[in-house]
């Protein structure tokens, strides 16, 4: 036995560091494209062409930022985006809250049937949907309009069972106790339900808004009108049309650069807010039933 602990020591040593050297260049591999983006679009305008992979800005500058805002008008779609985000993630954190909370009542008539139709939706591919909803969204005169990118995802699946899943961790003596006191539904779910489960709303909240910030497929199947163009329509012209915008005017890689380091500013901003949610959100989530 003491013959092998040594190797079994060595052995151990080396699988620690292969998992450090693996973990390192995993994080190279993320962490360098975010400093190279951040770099060039602090970077000026003849910089920022310069080929090769830069980790630090070259002549620092914001005139990036100034172009793609000013000059190329980039608000409209922030704040497109902003509405769309903000209007659609708050609507469909209370509708996953109270369909999560009816989904805890006992005595609910066809509650399983009602739960296998919902685990039954999440199996659906999105893709497999598209068709059928723009001919719905067309035929309620929706196209163009950032209410249809409001409406899509309104409720997922996923969401309702995870606050199911919150809910039922809270005693449901507590609720009969607010029922005796005359308290109705509507005053226990948002008085004590809700609070009880900030958890698991951050969870949904920050799934959400990175969902609805990033969604590509439902603005580029429902919006034609520049005007009403979101954030990741008006990038994906920046970035892939490689076009001058006028006969004096070409889109440079600062600029470009400029566009998504102000797509990922929301992201990077609310995180920290829901980071210390978020992981006791997502064990316990998981693991009840």
């Amino acid at each position: 036995m003491n013959r092998n602990r040594p190797y079994t020591s060595w052995q151990s040593r080396c699988f620690d560091i292969a998992n450090i050297a693996l973990m390192l260049l995993l994080m190279s591999s993320m962490i360098i494209p975010f400093l190279n983006t951040f770099a060039l679009a602090f970077s000026s305008n003849l910089a920022s062409m310069t080929p090769g992979i830069v980790l630090w800005p070259k002549e620092f500058s914001v005139e990036g930022f100034t172009t793609v805002w000013n000059r190329m008008q980039l608000y409209l779609p922030f704040m497109n985006n902003v509405i769309v985000t903000v209007v659609g993630t708050a609507a469909h954190v209370l509708l996953s809250s109270m369909a999560g909370y009816v989904l805890v009542q006992q005595g609910i008539p066809g509650k399983k049937l009602m739960i296998s139709f919902i685990m039954i939706t999440m199996m659906v591919p999105g893709e497999a949907i598209m068709i059928p909803l723009y001919v719905v969204n067309r035929d309620l005169g929706l196209l163009n309009t950032l209410s249809s990118l409001i409406i899509a995802g309104l409720v997922s699946g996923f969401s309702v069972l995870l606050m199911r899943n919150f809910f039922q961790s809270i005693p449901g003596e507590m609720a009969e106790s607010a029922r005796m006191d005359g308290a109705g539904d509507f005053r226990i779910f948002a008085t004590m339900y809700l609070p009880l489960a900030s958890a698991g709303l951050a969870t949904v909240t920050l799934f959400e808004f990175v969902s609805r910030w990033n969604q590509f497929t439902p603005a580029l199947l429902y919006i034609s009108d520049q005007t009403k163009y979101t954030l990741q329509i008006a990038l994906k012209s920046l970035i892939v049309d490689t076009d001058s915008t006028s006969s004096n005017f070409i889109i440079t890689t600062n600029v470009r650069m400029a566009g998504i380091v102000i797509a990922l500013i929301p992201l990077i901003a609310i995180y920290p807010y829901v980071q210390k949610y978020f992981v006791k959100g997502i064990m316990l989530g998981a693991n009840k039933e």
